[in-house]
């Protein structure tokens, strides 16, 4: 059999699940996933392998309406994962369906000449009218290649829309080892893994307003890893607020953000020391925007 590689963009509007289709069909935990919408900030490529195909996922993050310009570049980076896409896969909440806030961004994947395929997720909690209904509105509007039902968290159809990408990408070789899963640096997964703590652990808006930058990522002769890592916000409150009774909360992040690092990172031991630093204007410093792996936006 012939190799296959392509690249396929996964987009749609925040909390549609994305992160969390791409971990499924990769295997394992590339993606960072929250129950909050907008988790993802930066594009990340997912590699799944199904038989002869190479299938490169970038995984954006949801596109909406940006206010900040943090929100602009995450959404630049949204739209910039679909450039040189061989494939778009919209990812709908098949729940809410297509709403105000995702109707825009159908209106706009209907003008572009990449070939589309529509994923409903979300199908082991929806009804099955509200199911088809919103199918036959996305063939009407969008008239996609392939409309396919998936549930992301429980994995039913996800072999199957694996299956349907292998054989929809082009012939050519693969771009990654077999056994690379990720595009994204170790520097860059240790910072997204606290931030995703960050979300599970804090209520309400704070976790949007932070950003965690790795300092230092030493490898130590023991074979472990020392990870130095300082948590921006924009207030005093807020920094009280991660950091809890006594550095409870903080000590709480670090103890989760660890064990989930030491197998992604396939280390016996990952030492992850945490700053809490004030710094008021961290989204307009275009440093940390590198770091972070996103690019300034004006």
């Amino acid at each position: 059999m012939t190799q296959r590689c392509g690249l396929v963009a996964v987009v749609g509007a925040p909390n549609a699940g994305k992160s969390t289709l791409v971990n499924a069909l990769v295997g394992q935990k590339v993606a960072i996933v929250s129950p909050k919408a907008q988790t993802t900030r930066v594009r990340l490529m997912g590699i799944a392998i199904e038989d002869k195909s190479q299938i490169l996922l970038v995984d954006t993050p949801g596109i909406f309406d940006p206010r900040r310009r943090l929100d602009r570049a995450m959404v630049a980076a949204a739209w910039g994962g679909a450039e040189d896409a061989d494939l778009i896969a919209l990812v709908i909440d098949a729940k809410t369906g297509v709403t105000k806030r995702v109707q825009p961004l159908v209106d706009t994947l209907a003008k572009r000449p990449e070939p589309k395929i529509v994923i409903l997720n979300k199908v082991d909690v929806t009804p099955k009218e509200t199911l088809l209904a919103t199918a036959q509105a996305l063939q009407e509007q969008l008239s996609p290649e392939d409309i396919l039902f998936v549930s992301a968290s429980t994995g039913d159809g996800v072999p199957q829309l694996k299956t349907l990408l292998a054989n929809r990408v082009a012939e050519g070789p693969w771009h990654f080892p077999e056994d690379q899963v990720s595009d994204a640096t170790d520097r860059m997964l240790a910072a997204e893994v606290t931030r995703e703590q960050l979300y599970l652990q804090l209520h309400a808006e704070l976790p949007y307003a932070c950003a965690v930058e790795t300092e230092k990522y030493e490898e130590r002769g023991d074979g472990s890893v020392a990870i130095h890592q300082q948590i921006l916000v924009a207030r005093d409150s807020q920094k009280a607020i991660i950091l809890g009774a006594r550095g409870a909360r903080l000590k709480e992040i670090g103890s989760r953000a660890r064990a989930e690092l030491q197998p992604l990172l396939g280390r016996k031991k990952v030492h992850l020391f945490l700053h809490v630093k004030v710094k008021p204007d961290w989204e307009e410093d275009r440093a940390l925007y590198r770091e972070i792996g996103l690019d300034w936006v004006d």
